[in-house]
């Protein structure tokens, strides 16, 4: 077992704790990571999401991954950045660095990183922030309204994801405290959408003709744009996550690429054997899958292990999504079967796969004699599921209450391109 388990672990140098000293390579690579995350929102994940709707509502599903980035870059800097990193209790953080007081531009913050700017690392963190409800838009595509759309994300930031990040990574946190590892997060960002996805599917309500008429994509070739802008991104979402130009970072670019190979791979035969024809969706959604599950064990694990993960993702997610409509459920653009189920499916099997030898700073999983590190993932997602879950759906109930979730049937049958923005995608001359 001990020849297996070296055979699934590469070492990789590993950051000497020491005194905070600033460092021009990791800074350059920090930041460019950010761009990268940041691209995957806009323009990765709008096209991704855009292609898979209807035409007539393809820009207002582009226009809620744009206004995203905007809004919640603005709450990151004025208090969202202080909740989830600033010292505080186990559950939140204060607001010390309300405003990004004392967050300086110059100097680390040696708790979080020894070699980059404290701004750095607090703008690297907002693309996360950025990404994760313009995840949970997926599922309510196509019929939420836009002032619905808003108040909830806005009050979700704050009251569900700020919290979470603090509890997984923030100074003080009660599951990084645990010692639960994720690197980049599988449960902040992938469980915690996911599960925001289904309760958000389950308030709002299926689509209109929701099984009882044909609703295909409407534009794949977007679609797979966005996928391998998504692709490409995720190497800074996580190889970044290392906060400098070193071993790891490499190890879990490796990784990364791997898993989301190993995914596509998976899905795309188990679509064959089960449909009878392989497809450029199924690629796509492949690829989102292993990407999403490699992302929290991504620099504790080798590239064996990666492979692993990502090919088990790509057949665990294939077949969540086709068990969607036997619930009863209308999650448009399969968010709960890629980000909840991938997102629970990475966590544990960091519990299974993680090595020191890999990351010194982590910890070894079942494979390597370290069964507790199992049962500590398996807490941090039941914690992660139930508190977004819980969460979300009294948030969603606030809103419907205050402007209300839905549109009329009347704007939902026209599109909420004309209906919410009286826009058109295409414009054809006669």
């Amino acid at each position: 077992m001990a020849a297996i388990c070296l055979a699934f672990a590469t070492p990789a140098a590993a950051a000497i704790p020491g005194v905070s000293r600033f460092d021009g390579a990791d800074t350059a690579w920090l930041l460019l990571s950010s761009v990268l995350v940041l691209m995957m929102t806009i323009p990765g994940l709008a096209l991704f999401y855009g292609g898979m709707v209807r035409r007539k509502n393809v820009l207002s599903t582009l226009m809620q991954s744009f206004i995203l980035v905007a809004i919640v870059s603005i709450q990151w800097v004025m208090f969202g950045y202080s909740l989830a990193f600033s010292p505080g209790s186990a559950f939140v953080g204060s607001l010390t660095w309300a405003g990004l007081s004392g967050v300086s531009a110059t100097q680390p913050y040696g708790a979080y990183s020894a070699t980059v700017p404290h701004q750095a690392y607090m703008i690297y963190q907002c693309m996360f922030a950025v990404i994760t409800p313009a995840l949970i838009t997926g599922a309510i595509a196509e019929r939420m309204s836009f002032k619905g759309f808003l108040v909830f994300s806005i009050m979700w930031v704050t009251l569900i994801y700020d919290p979470l990040a603090h509890w997984v990574w923030g100074v003080g946190g009660w599951i990084h405290e645990m010692g639960a590892l994720d690197f980049a997060g599988g449960t902040v960002v992938h469980i915690s959408s996911g599960v925001a996805a289904l309760a958000a599917a389950l308030m709002v309500g299926p689509r209109r003709g929701y099984r009882h008429e044909p609703m295909p994509p409407h534009n794949l070739t977007m679609t797979l744009t966005g996928a391998g802008l998504l692709w490409v991104g995720w190497f800074g979402f996580n190889a970044g996550s290392s906060l400098a130009a070193d071993g790891l970072a490499v190890s879990a670019f490796v990784a990364t690429h791997l898993g989301a190979s190993a995914a596509t791979l998976t899905w795309v035969a188990a679509e064959w054997w089960i449909g009878g024809k392989p497809t450029v969706l199924g690629a796509a959604s492949g690829a989102v899958a292993g990407l999403v599950a490699i992302t929290p064990a991504s620099g504790f694990v080798g590239p064996g292990a990666a492979i692993v993960i990502g090919g088990v993702a790509g057949a665990l997610c294939f077949s969540a999504v086709r068990m969607k409509s036997r619930f009863g459920y209308d999650d448009a653009l399969d968010v709960v079967g890629v980000h909840a189920v991938g997102g629970i499916w990475g966590a544990l099997a960091t519990g299974l796969f993680a090595s020191v030898l890999v990351n010194a700073a982590g910890a070894n999983g079942l494979f390597y004699g370290n069964p507790r590190q199992l049962f500590i993932q398996a807490t941090a997602v039941l914690a992660s599921i139930a508190f977004s879950f819980v969460g979300s759906t009294i948030l969603l109930k606030v809103t419907d209450a205050l402007v209300g979730l839905r549109v009329m049937d009347e704007s939902e049958q026209i599109g909420l391109d004309l209906s919410e923005h009286e826009e058109a995608a295409y414009a054809f001359e006669a």
